[in-house]
């Protein structure tokens, strides 16, 4: 029996209602990806942001898309320029929206049409604490998370921050899809472990396409 064009590779894990592991669902287009991230940094290099209380985030971040995410002194928000250069965004490249057009079918979200992405770059001994993506216009899209070179533990908790968090192991190329009931549910990463990737080396990258606007 063929493959359905939706269907991942290493089969889909539920997490929640409206929730799911996409497992090696982009590693086929690893070296896409990858082109497109060194492209998108050469425009709008990859910086730590730093949250309204003045900490320095450990994870390094770039954006591309109609809207990028920034977090500063004055806040959390989406805004169409880089802060550092004053420059529009890099475009949404083509690759990154057949991705997560495909990626959301296959979780039960189809017609998804992100406008943004937050590109996360984790080195060893950085981490993201749990969160919510609600800075976003309009919940009713989901989040398509993609993988990309070391491994890292994800944690997907409930609407509250006190609700228990599952910890799901992600890979190379793995997807994680999120929305409808579970569009607000915390997530984090812990702390990245040391290791080598044969594509990206010491690091980690995670893009997270949303509809931001």
């Amino acid at each position: 029996m063929q493959q359905s064009l939706f269907e991942p590779e290493g089969g889909k894990e539920a997490l929640a209602s409206g929730a799911a592991v996409l497992r090696g669902f982009a590693a086929k287009r690893e070296s896409a990806l990858l082109a497109a991230i060194r492209a998108i940094e050469a425009r709008s290099p990859f910086r730590h942001m730093v949250t309204p209380g003045g900490f320095e985030m450990s994870v390094a971040m770039t954006n591309c898309g109609t809207a990028g995410w920034v977090t500063d002194r004055a806040g959390y928000r989406y805004q169409s320029t880089d802060p550092v250069s004053g420059k529009p965004w890099p475009a949404l490249p083509a690759t990154f929206l057949d991705l997560a057009d495909e990626a959301a079918t296959a979780a039960g979200h189809p017609g998804f049409v992100p406008d943004a992405c937050l590109i996360n770059r984790y080195e060893p001994g950085t981490r993201l604490s749990l969160h919510q993506d609600k800075d976003e216009a309009d919940y009713a899209h989901p989040i398509v998370s993609v993988s990309l070179g070391l491994p890292a533990n994800f944690q997907f908790g409930g609407p509250k921050r006190s609700d228990p968090v599952r910890r799901v192991a992600l890979e190379h190329g793995d997807v994680v899809v999120w929305g409808g009931p579970s569009r607000l549910f915390h997530h984090g990463v812990l702390t990245l472990k040391n290791g080598e990737h044969p594509m990206t080396g010491a690091r980690r990258f995670n893009l997270t396409l949303r509809r931001a606007l």
